[in-house]
């Protein structure tokens, strides 16, 4: 099966600029919400951005109409990552704020009106209507760090019921990257930090391997090892982690990247596989990580950020920025079978 693909969020309609920052997660009825941010005036990372939703009933092959779930006036809302509740249906949706005015870059120097919130809104229909956002800054964020992204990507509920967000920032004076999670055991009523790992590491996702450890994969900074995704494990559920290590078969340009468990033992990545913006890549490993034998080339034009999906048939789906002259055109939703990863099932069989 040839992947089917289409385009989801297009640049320059529905009164925005530009869509970027992918999400997609998948609901216990089926439904598959597709989340990104919408900048209204520019592609630029500040300025006026909404968080904006569209939803797909038949498993990601058309797509309703733009929902706006989170917005501020002329500030910026954005960086989705959404964790579904399996216990109670309530779709987690964490986020990060600041003034439309304030740039990365007065943030990071504390030379800014404000500074980089963490907020936190949630759906308990579906992803039909979302609450009013609230501030859990004072939870998540230390008071010495400047900047702060949630994911972005997705969240992922352990065993355990525990909800573990990827998160990242960086420390005031030092100015370095660090990846970190946050927590919640109770539902969501409220949310701890866990460990961080860095230096030179910031968006991240996590995984909840075989045997109950985490492994957190990072966006890698250092130019030393060549440009290759940074990895940590955790054995007591993110509170603690591991130093960084680099897998020398996820090549990356710098970039957000995708990974997700597709079941026991499987784990799948997405990324430009590149070290430039270009390449939108998925990859499948069948043995929690350690190898990745099976590889998909969804785009091979510009592409940047994405976020992968299970379907409920099964399917993988992958939600990803790409474009003809840059990457940041359009968000496509793509659809596929796992074997058109390529690698041998757990039977030997192709």
């Amino acid at each position: 099966m040839q992947p089917e693909q289409t385009d989801v969020f297009v640049s320059g309609q529905e009164g925005y600029d530009t869509f970027r920052i992918p999400a997609v997660i998948v609901t216990p009825k089926g439904t598959v919400l597709a989340l990104c941010e919408g900048r209204r005036n520019s592609a630029s990372d500040a300025g006026d951005i909404d968080l904006v939703l569209k939803r797909s009933f038949d498993g990601g092959k058309t797509w309703g109409p733009l929902q706006l779930v989170a917005e501020d006036g002329p500030n910026t809302v954005g960086n989705p990552c959404p964790v579904m509740d399996r216990d109670t249906g309530t779709i987690w949706l964490p986020l990060t704020h600041n003034l439309g005015e304030d740039e990365e870059s007065r943030i990071i120097d504390r030379t800014s009106k404000g500074t980089r919130r963490v907020w936190l809104t949630k759906s308990d229909d579906d992803g039909a209507t979302w609450a009013k956002p609230t501030d859990i800054t004072d939870q998540a964020k230390a008071p010495n760090w400047t900047w702060y992204a949630t994911g972005p990507g997705v969240g992922i509920q352990l065993r355990s019921g525990r909800m573990v967000i990827p998160c990242d920032h960086m420390v005031a004076v030092t100015k370095e990257y660090r990846s970190h999670v946050i927590f919640s055991d109770d539902h969501g009523a409220s949310w701890r930090l866990g460990g961080a790992v860095g230096p030179g590491l910031n968006e991240c996702q996590v995984v909840e391997l075989t045997d109950g450890s985490l492994l957190l994969n990072m966006r890698n900074y250092d130019r030393s090892e060549a440009n290759r995704r940074a990895v940590a494990r955790s054995a007591d559920g993110g509170l603690t982690w591991s130093g960084p290590s680099h897998d020398a078969v996820l090549v990356e340009p710098i970039c957000q990247a995708s990974f997700l468990r597709y079941d026991l033992g499987r784990l799948l990545f997405s990324n430009p596989a590149s070290t430039k913006r270009e390449q939108m890549t998925v990859r499948l490993s069948l043995d929690d990580g350690r190898t990745w034998p099976g590889k998909l080339v969804l785009y091979a034009g510009p592409a940047a950020y994405s976020c992968l999906t299970v379907l409920p048939d099964g399917l993988i789906g992958c939600l990803y920025e790409c474009g003809d002259a840059h990457a940041y055109e359009r968000i496509r939703f793509a659809r596929f079978a796992v074997e058109a990863l390529g690698a041998e099932t757990r039977d030997g069989a192709q």
